[in-house]
């Protein structure tokens, strides 16, 4: 019983760090979406100064430069982002699952063997898995507070393709 009690403590710290790498991923698709709008801004800024002494052509490619090299970043960010939330729920399910089987295969081993050996293991790790549950619990709270201030009350998760070269308002969406 004690196993399955670690197991069940084991299994919530495997998730809150899991839950604390989800953090870390948004607060840098957050961060890097600000840094593209930032960017585009500068850019915008810079097209717009010097427009006048540019020719029509020149001020249109550029401005179809720098929708390209926005769009690919975007694309980038969320790719990455993406492919990071994915492979840590991937590694967090088989942890859990990994932890399960140990679980039951030593519960399994003491009922053929007789032997409670893993069980007073089990219940003299408890305590200080406990503590340290306690202590990635805290540490998963500060990430989640970390990611929001980055975050903000405006994320953009999405750029619309824009129509002209004047700066972008940002949009709201959900959180990822």
């Amino acid at each position: 019983m004690a196993s399955k009690k670690l197991a069940t403590v084991t299994c919530h710290m495997i998730t809150s760090y899991g839950n604390t790498a989800k953090n870390v991923i948004h607060a840098y698709r957050v961060g890097g979406e600000r840094v593209i709008g930032l960017l585009e801004q500068r850019w915008d800024n810079a097209l717009k100064q010097s427009r006048s002494q540019l020719a029509a052509g020149v001020a249109k490619n550029a401005n179809a430069m720098q929708q390209a090299l926005q769009s690919y970043s975007l694309k980038g960010l969320s790719i990455t982002s993406s492919g990071a939330q994915d492979m840590v729920n991937r590694v967090v399910k088989l942890a859990d699952a990994g932890v399960h089987t140990v679980a039951a295969n030593a519960a399994r081993f003491e009922d053929k063997t007789g032997a409670r050996a893993l069980s007073s293991l089990a219940q003299a790790a408890l305590p200080g898995a406990d503590a340290l549950s306690a202590l990635v619990s805290q540490i998963e709270q500060k990430s989640a507070d970390l990611a929001s201030k980055v975050a903000g009350d405006n994320l953009v998760v999405k750029v619309a393709k824009r129509a002209r070269t004047a700066p972008r308002k940002s949009a709201s969406v959900a959180a990822v």
